[in-house]
């Protein structure tokens, strides 16, 4: 990357009004991606510039000061983007610093992530339910203000379960005889002998191994669900983008870049920031991706 994200001290008070600039998308690594193509599929007509703050991944392990911190740097990045709305697509800086960022960009549209425990309480017949995410996650306030106020009055029990070697086994290509990979079938029965009917994922890379899960929940015989929070998360943008009428116009967005004859849409590139950057990434990124996906790296 060769552009350098600035520091702000000072509240921004204006934004971009203009409907065919891009969404933003933020997060310390490559696990924001999951979200991306859940605004991608929802929202295909929209322009998306992505950071990853890989020179100080994982923020999982940080404390709160040096998480919010970070986070400010990259929205004011993006920001000066002319990013019309940013999505703070890692649970971790959402916890610690969606409120500062909110702060700080009163006019600009911010978006963060909250592990989906509501939708998994609400639908739970065992009354026990678990989350998996990274330890700042799992010990921030917007989980546990979910858990006070929506578990806690539905008798709902809640696992939190965090496992340091998920992350670095996606970015790995989650090889499924590594030892990571035994230990979460392990966990699986773990949870299904506790009666935990819903998994929620709370961690952005973790839905990238998602069909490993319901492979193994599915050869095990057990009854449980997973949900992440991806689908959610494009919903609310679409909805803050046409209430601002914001939303991109297919005809109006140029230079086409690829037509897929299978979807019957234009495909706009992804425009890849990192803060560190090397071929390693590279091919990571294309990896969780996959082939149909244009990327734009710097």
């Amino acid at each position: 990357m060769k552009q350098q994200a600035p520091t702000t001290s000072i509240p921004a008070v204006t934004t971009y009004q203009d409907r065919h600039a891009p969404i933003g998308l933020f997060d310390s690594g490559v696990g924001g991606l999951s979200v991306y193509k859940h605004l991608a599929q929802q929202l295909p007509a929209e322009r998306y510039v992505y950071y990853a703050d890989t020179l100080h991944v994982p923020y999982g392990n940080r404390d709160s000061q040096n998480i919010e911190a970070l986070t400010l740097i990259a929205v004011e990045w993006l920001y000066q983007q002319g990013c019309k709305l940013i999505v703070i697509a890692c649970n971790s800086a959402s916890a610690y610093a969606l409120d500062a960022a909110r702060r700080h960009y009163p006019l600009l549209p911010i978006v963060g992530l909250v592990p989906a425990l509501k939708p998994a309480v609400l639908a739970s017949k065992s009354g026990h339910v678990a989350v998996l995410a990274t330890k700042a996650t799992l010990n921030g306030t917007l989980l546990n203000q979910v858990i006070a106020d929506i578990a806690a009055p539905n008798h709902t029990l809640v696992t939190k379960y965090f496992d340091p070697e998920l992350v670095p086994w996606v970015e790995a290509g989650m090889p499924t005889t590594a030892e990571t990979a035994q230990r979460l079938r392990q966990q699986l029965g773990q949870f299904a002998d506790d009666k935990i009917d819903y998994l929620v994922l709370g961690c952005t890379h973790y839905p990238f191994f998602k069909d490993f899960l319901i492979h193994d929940i599915t050869a095990q015989r057990l009854s449980m669900h997973i949900v992440d929070s991806g689908y959610a998360i494009a919903a609310r943008v679409q909805y803050l983008l046409a209430e601002r009428d914001l939303l991109a116009e297919l005809p109006c967005l140029a230079p086409i870049e690829q037509k897929d004859v299978h979807n019957s849409h234009i495909v706009y590139p992804l425009t890849f920031y990192a803060s560190k950057y090397d071929n390693r990434l590279s091919c990571l990124v294309h990896r969780l991706l996959g082939s149909q996906i244009l990327i734009k790296l710097h």
